[in-house]
């Protein structure tokens, strides 16, 4: 009787077993999804390794338009003067000075403090541009020298370069001087000597401009002379003789009709 109790729950215990055991493995429950910032917290976030960038604009570079002509109207050569011909120019000679042609130059030499220039024979020019080529070749600090234009004896207009760097321009009229650019800084303009310069002015009008080695460096509007020569000098302010030579002189003329100015209100 006891056996059979015994045995009858040993069948029992087994076959509760071997139910359970060919029982399928449960899912593990999938959470559930709702929108909202409860959705958002439970999901988690993908790292992006590489962040897109902005792309960026293209380069762009400007394009400039080149510089205003700063010579118009000049036109054909009317004179070409090699220096040949020493009859051309005002010459002369003393202990403070000389003004003298030779070898295709004109060389003015002039002791310390002293002014001399030379003018041109039997021109007069109105509208022009003219060039010419200096060569200084004992020149210090202050000292000056350049060009005359629209020249006589009692007058002219001057634009000077100090041997300093400096540029200027005058008006001198009747031994009296009046300063119409006051002296500016000039990469174009040799220091102390030996050195070389092409000088050039455009003058229409009573306009002028001053050019170095083509390069435009300044312009003076003033209309009591329109009409005159053109000339050189040389001025030795300091204690110490200046020398300078010039060559290669060309004339061209200029057909410009500058624009009508508004009248100021």
């Amino acid at each position: 009787m006891i056996f059979r109790s015994f045995f009858s729950l040993l069948i029992t215990a087994l076959l509760a077993a071997c139910s359970v055991l060919d029982l399928p493995a449960l899912a593990a429950p999938t959470p559930a999804v709702t929108e909202g910032p409860t959705a958002a917290a439970a999901v988690t976030p993908t790292i992006v390794w590489f962040p897109p960038s902005p792309t960026p604009a293209a380069l762009f570079i400007a394009t400039y338009t080149s510089t205003p002509e700063m010579r118009p109207g000049v036109g054909g050569t009317t004179l070409s003067d090699s220096f040949s011909e020493a009859e051309s120019w005002d010459t002369r000679s003393s202990n403070q000075g000389s003004a003298s042609v030779e070898r295709n130059r004109l060389t003015l030499a002039v002791q310390p403090g002293i002014y001399l220039f030379s003018l041109r024979r039997g021109l007069a020019l109105d509208d022009f541009y003219a060039e010419i080529t200096a060569r200084p070749s004992l020149c210090r600090g202050g000292d000056d020298y350049g060009v005359l234009i629209r020249a006589s004896t009692a007058a002219y207009y001057r634009f000077s370069l100090t041997c300093n760097g400096m540029v200027q321009a005058d008006r001198i009229s009747a031994g009296t001087r009046e300063s119409l650019q006051a002296a500016v800084p000039s990469g174009d303009a040799p220091r102390g000597s030996p050195g070389e310069v092409r000088i050039g002015v455009w003058a229409v009008g009573a306009e002028m401009r001053l050019f170095l080695n083509g390069r435009y460096q300044f312009s003076i509007d003033n209309p009591n002379m329109r009409t005159g020569t053109i000339g050189v000098f040389a001025r030795s302010a300091g204690d110490t003789p200046l020398t300078v030579s010039f060559s290669d002189l060309v004339i061209q003329d200029v057909s410009y009709i500058p624009p009508t100015r508004t009248p100021m209100p």
